[in-house]
């Protein structure tokens, strides 16, 4: 299915997973001036828990990419919204099955390979679907809370897969809370995809962009895992920025700052 917003499209691309074995979608932003002679940079946007590929209208994302691409603030780039549900895009269980959480929060997890449903799946399709540069030097990833915390597990895990990553108001928790056990089976697991533990205890590419930001109001506090990150990364050399905006957890704040999120990824 395809969607004209003006002169650029939005596809919703439909297969199924062999990795998770069941359907999964994606929406995909092609700039204007995309075409099939000129391969083009790619940024990944991983939504939250509760949410799905329609981030993309929810935040706006394809409608101020068009702005500021016409306007020349930021270089054209296509833009991939994958489904990763409630997930962390982590790999969590070798059979994909959902998992209610009985905890206060009273909500669906979704447990499976997930990590390998992304790095396997959807970025091979991505680059075989659209004509993309695809290596590390035209590839982005971002997202806001849980999709932050899987960006930033992804970019710093696969590190020869991405130039830029952004954690926007991420999930990144300081210790291993009860309702995360449904997704972690021990401390082994959990400190294998925390970015903080993963980027103190492990070299990370010097040349690799990080931005992180939370709100001042983050009911998650996340801003404080925010600033651990960012100070083992600048101790390291990384070129990383950190900022706290005007905000709670919220759509809301995502929107409001959506612009400086996309002039990180397509300066």
């Amino acid at each position: 299915m395809i969607i004209k917003m003006n002169k650029s499209k939005l596809e919703k691309v439909n297969f199924y997973s062999d990795i998770l074995g069941k359907k999964m979608s994606m929406l995909v932003y092609l700039p204007e001036c995309y075409d099939s002679s000129t391969p083009m940079p790619v940024l990944y946007f991983l939504h939250g828990r509760s949410g799905n590929e329609n981030i993309m209208f929810q935040m706006d994302i394809n409608t101020k990419a068009d702005r500021m691409i016409k306007n020349e603030k930021i270089k054209p780039m296509i833009i991939v919204c994958p489904r990763i549900e409630n997930s962390r895009g982590l790999n969590s269980s070798l059979i994909c099955k959902e998992v209610f959480d009985f905890g206060d929060n009273n909500r669906i997890v979704n447990v499976g390979m997930y990590e390998d449903y992304f790095i396997k799946e959807i970025i091979p399709l991505t680059d075989k679907t659209f004509n993309t540069i695809k290596d590390r030097k035209g590839r982005y990833i971002g997202g806001a809370s849980a999709g932050g915390y899987a960006a930033l597990h992804n970019a710093f895990r696969h590190q020869n897969m991405f130039l830029k990553v952004g954690g926007h108001m991420p999930a990144l928790e300081l210790q291993l809370e009860d309702e995360d056990k449904l997704y972690f089976k021990d401390m082994g697991v959990w400190e294998k995809y925390d970015p903080i533990y993963i980027a103190r205890n492990n070299n990370i590419s010097s040349d690799i962009d990080v931005y992180l930001d939370a709100g001042d109001k983050d009911e998650g506090r996340f801003y404080e895992g925010c600033s651990i990150l960012h100070k083992i990364l600048r101790e390291k050399g990384i070129n990383s920025q950190n900022y706290i905006f005007s905000g709670n957890h919220s759509v809301e704040y995502i929107q409001s700052n959506i612009e400086k999120y996309l002039k990180f990824y397509g300066d």
